[in-house]
């Protein structure tokens, strides 16, 4: 067996039966937050099943990468896996927040620019396709991909290991400390994520530009103001005309009635 640290959880401890148990009530907490942030959203703008399904299917996948690649890497050392597990959270919650943001942002430009219209994240067409939903989990995929690497590098920067014996030193029951590792701070900070990183994603399907038959692009505020106007100009205009004939009729009948009648006597 590998020797107890002196503080902090032992090796192995994220994988046991009581640290699994924990990972698997985060992950039903954390992922109560999206159903949450549906219902929370204005039933005009709410996203059907289907839809809500495909948009955050790719938020639990990546979730669950970034969530094993802690775990792997946080059990191959012998000192305190816990708070290495912590670091990475940390860095994944800041660091690699935006990594993910500039991650989107680049892929989402690269695929409107080529105009791989079913790559757009929260685009799937219609009907959606899975095939679209797929494509946009692999690209999501790769993003979570690219940002644990960069965070596995800045782990190897020298200074990490102080801040790790530091770091829950003051906690001096290892199970206290794998419930605030693996549950109350993952539980936190995911449900922010998870929040903020959905409404990015989703953006593109919230705020759809729509294409009319000419080739130009009209948002949907443009688009109302126009048909009122288009509602509206025709009674006007009739009206307009009406009421000019019924003036003009009026004017024409009394000038009528005022026209003198002259009699020719012989």
């Amino acid at each position: 067996a590998a020797p107890r640290p002196a503080h902090g959880c032992g090796s192995g401890a994220l994988l046991g039966r009581f640290g699994v148990l924990l990972q698997a009530l985060l992950a039903l907490c954390a992922f109560s937050t999206l159903m949450l942030k549906r219902f929370k959203e204005p039933k005009a703008e709410r996203r059907p099943w289907r839809i809500w399904f495909y948009d955050t299917s790719k938020q639990a996948i990546g979730a669950l990468f970034i969530h094993f690649a802690n775990v792997f890497l946080s059990d191959l050392t012998e000192e305190d896996p816990c708070s290495l597990y912590l670091i990475n959270f940390i860095l994944d919650a800041t660091l690699g927040m935006l990594l993910i943001w500039l991650g989107v942002k680049v892929v989402s430009w690269i695929v409107q620019h080529k105009k791989y219209t079913y790559l757009v994240f929260g685009e799937y067409g219609d009907p959606p396709q899975a095939a679209a939903w797929i494509g946009q989990c692999i690209l999501y995929l790769l993003i979570m991909v690219f940002e644990k690497t960069v965070i596995s590098l800045v782990l190897l920067i020298p200074g990490w290991t102080k801040l790790q014996q530091i770091l829950l030193g003051y906690i001096p029951n290892p199970q206290l400390e794998l419930v605030l590792v693996m549950f109350v701070v993952p539980f936190i900070v995911n449900a922010i994520m998870f929040w903020v990183v959905d409404s990015l994603i989703m953006r593109k399907y919230k705020q759809k530009d729509t294409l009319d038959i000419n080739g130009s692009t009209e948002t949907p505020r443009a688009r109302r103001t126009e048909e009122s106007q288009v509602l509206l100009s025709p009674d006007m205009d009739f009206d307009q005309s009406e009421s000019d004939q019924d003036i003009s009729g009026l004017q024409g009948t009394s000038q009528k009635m005022k026209q003198p009648s002259y009699q020719v006597v012989i």
